[in-house]
């Protein structure tokens, strides 16, 4: 084999890729469009399978010669179909839903790191810390939790501002001073006297 053949190939091959290629991503398309919106979801693990699993098929069909189009395009359908019937039955079926799909794992907690969680999901701090950057968050200081979804991502749910000690304690001592007239009068009602 020459380098002209590797980089090259015959006329019949490119008419080949283009036929089947767009007669197979035309079909993927139709696929698509009629089995929903949940068909490319990354709600979980599973769905992401599918996802590049469909991606796969595709450039296999496009690729090898050994594959014609309607098999492609019955592959690209059984990947669609077994889809539809494993989320069908996790909507339907506590037992199956928890089969299929994995709990979201608590990574930190008020600002402290869950180490045991960490190691069992294989994440480090600093991949904790990245995500937080990622949203705008400096710290782990600012975040009430960090969550380990079922898809894989991270996210993180913001903490109350919390007021310094200071001001805990006015507001304490502000809370006890308060009189029912003065719970009238705060609350919009009407003071001593009326």
């Amino acid at each position: 084999m020459n380098l002209h053949d590797t980089l090259f190939s015959s006329g019949s091959e490119v008419v080949r890729i283009v036929v089947v290629g767009t007669t197979a991503y035309l079909a993927l398309l139709i696929i698509l469009r009629t089995s929903g919106k949940r068909t490319l979801s990354k709600l979980n693990a599973f769905d992401f399978v599918v996802t590049v699993a469909l991606g796969s098929t595709l450039a296999t069909v496009l690729l090898s010669k050994d594959v014609s189009a309607m098999e492609g395009i019955t592959a690209l359908v059984l990947l669609v179909l077994l889809q539809f019937v494993m989320t069908w039955l996790s909507v339907r079926s506590e037992r199956f839903q928890r089969f299929l799909k994995a709990e979201p794992t608590l990574l930190v907690r008020n600002g402290e790191f869950l180490e045991g969680a960490m190691r069992q999901e294989r994440v480090s701090r600093e991949e904790i810390l990245a995500a937080l950057r990622s949203f705008g968050i400096s710290g782990t200081d600012l975040v009430a939790a960090v969550v380990l979804e079922t898809d894989g991502s991270i996210t993180a749910i913001r903490g109350a501002e919390q007021p310094d000690a200071d001001k805990r304690r006015d507001v304490a001592q502000k809370n006890v001073t308060l009189t029912d007239s003065t719970l009238k009068t705060v609350q919009g009602g009407s003071g001593p006297g009326s």
